[in-house]
């Protein structure tokens, strides 16, 4: 299903945003472009209904239609005769009238001022028009550009009313005090139209603005998730079996591009480890096959006919130094294994390396002796935390191979120190020294440095030697010059000086 897929579920999330937030910005620009064209209508209906009360009301409150009350003074406060008409059939004075007051009673006839009847255009039909009711209903007038039909709004003198939307005809109406209802009116047809031109703008616009997001969503999406199609497949590229490929990085600080970078780091260190192993199984096999070799050729060479019993004796001493070499070999072998896996335990004891080194020292000074080399030393005591055994058995590895590799008459020195709470100690001989191409390997395992000069050695020691410092949690270093000497410096976790 496409929704099992990242690019998707971004490219969904994104949508769904996107529309949220232009919808929302087009209602909200329609709804104010909506309410200032019907306040502005608004305002035009209300100024006119006033205009229509006022022309209603008359000067000073006067009702139009009605006369000034005749003058009073001497001679003037006779009433007026019975034959006199009153203008809107008022009660002649004198005479009973139990009908209501005639100050609330509407005109017969309604007229308004030239200037209040330029905002009611009789010949323009969409513009604005009036029609007045009196109280019991009855149309007093109207103007000619009025709707045929308009129904008469019920109005509540005591509350404004609110305009009213009949079609494309929108009416403000007011009831006044005596009851009379005044209605204001207008079309609003073309700006109704231009309410649909600017919605149509509004949403051709939004959704220009949401397919040109969706596409830069898409290209977004897809190029933040490439990484992840090259991370997979890199790692199938691998899994088949070549170990060289690597993830190309075109961003390298992004976060896919960060862990791109430590995914090939890793496929680096992967494909090292294996060429390590590679190597490892073919210089294993390598060094057990010329003892095996020996131990074949030797027994068959002497069981192809009847041999001496000194030469038999000769055959079994060879077959005996074959098969020791066969077990230091794979003693070394499961020596490397185990510290591999860390199933050799260290001792965690305090003690003294400079008398550890010493003890080395009084072990291999026999062998200086018949090569001739001196071995000084200048250890002071140095107190330092692990397994004493075992890194003894690497200082005797490093002073063996420091008398075996030197010059004769040559020396060998031993230093021990502290350094900023490390114990720190280093031998140094006077021999020909390592070329500088052989030192980045030297602690490969089966690697030897003087192809030429073997004698019977894995070249497994140093590797050991270095697995067992890391082990303590420590380090060791080798510097050295052609035709000077080499210095190997083992530094270890240390305590105070003693």
């Amino acid at each position: 299903m496409f929704l099992n897929s990242i690019r998707w579920r971004l490219q969904l999330w994104y949508a769904l945003i996107l529309v949220c937030v232009l919808a929302g910005f087009g209602f909200t620009a329609y709804e104010l472009q909506r309410g200032r064209l019907f306040r502005r209508i608004d305002g035009e209906l209300q100024r006119r209904v006033a205009e229509l009360e006022s022309a209603l009301r008359g000067p000073a409150g006067r009702r139009p239609g009605f006369p000034e009350s005749p003058p009073r003074g001497p001679g003037r406060d006779r009433p007026p005769p019975e034959d006199l008409p009153f203008p809107g059939d008022l009660p002649r004075p004198g005479r009973r009238d139990d009908g209501p007051d005639p100050l609330l009673r509407p005109p017969r006839e309604f007229h308004l001022a030239p200037e209040q009847a330029r905002l009611f255009d009789a010949s323009d039909t969409n513009g604005f028009y009036f029609v007045l009711w009196a109280r019991d209903g009855k149309e007093l007038a109207r103007s000619t550009n009025a709707p045929p039909i308009v129904p008469i709004p019920a109005a509540n003198p005591s509350s404004p009313q609110p305009p009213r939307m009949r079609g494309e005809l929108r009416e403000m109406f007011h009831a006044t005090p005596p009851g009379e209802i005044l209605l204001a009116g207008c079309s609003i047809a073309g700006e109704l139209m231009d309410l649909r031109r600017t919605a149509a703008w509004l949403s051709a616009i939004g959704g220009g603005i949401l397919l040109l997001g969706l596409v830069g969503g898409w290209w977004s999406a897809t190029r933040a998730i490439r990484p992840i199609h090259d991370i997979s497949d890199t790692a199938a590229t691998i899994a088949a079996g070549d170990l060289s490929k690597r993830i190309p990085i075109s961003d390298a600080e992004s976060e896919l591009g960060e862990l791109a970078g430590v995914l090939n780091s890793t496929f680096s260190r992967l494909e090292a480890a294996f060429t390590q192993q590679q190597q490892f199984t073919s210089d294993a096999a390598h060094e057990l096959r010329t003892p095996v070799s020996v131990l074949l050729t030797r027994t068959q060479s002497t069981l192809s006919r009847e041999r001496t019993p000194a030469e038999y004796k000769e055959t079994l001493e060879a077959c005996q130094r074959a098969a020791q070499r066969m077990r230091r070999l794979i003693e070394s072998l499961l020596e490397l294994a185990r510290l591999d896996a860390g199933q050799e335990q260290m001792k965690r004891l305090t003690f003294d390396l400079s008398k550890t080194a010493a003890d080395c020292v009084d072990l291999v000074r026999p062998l200086a002796e018949h090569k001739r080399i001196r071995v000084e030393c200048n250890l002071t005591p140095l107190e330092c935390v692990g397994d004493p055994e075992r890194l003894g058995q690497v200082i005797t590895n490093l002073l063996t191979n420091a008398v075996n590799y030197n010059k004769p008459d040559g020396e060998v020195r031993l230093t021990a120190q502290d350094e900023n709470g490390s114990a720190v100690l280093k031998i140094t001989d006077t021999g020909c020294g390592i070329a500088p191409e052989d030192l980045p390997r030297l602690f490969e395992r089966f690697y030897r440095a003087d192809k030429s000069r073997s004698d019977g050695r894995s070249g497994l020691g140093l590797a050991i030697s270095k697995a067992i410092i890391e082990a303590h949690g420590g380090s060791i270093e080798v510097s050295s010059e052609a035709g000077v000497g080499s210095t190997f410096s083992i530094r270890l976790p240390g305590g105070h000086s003693i």
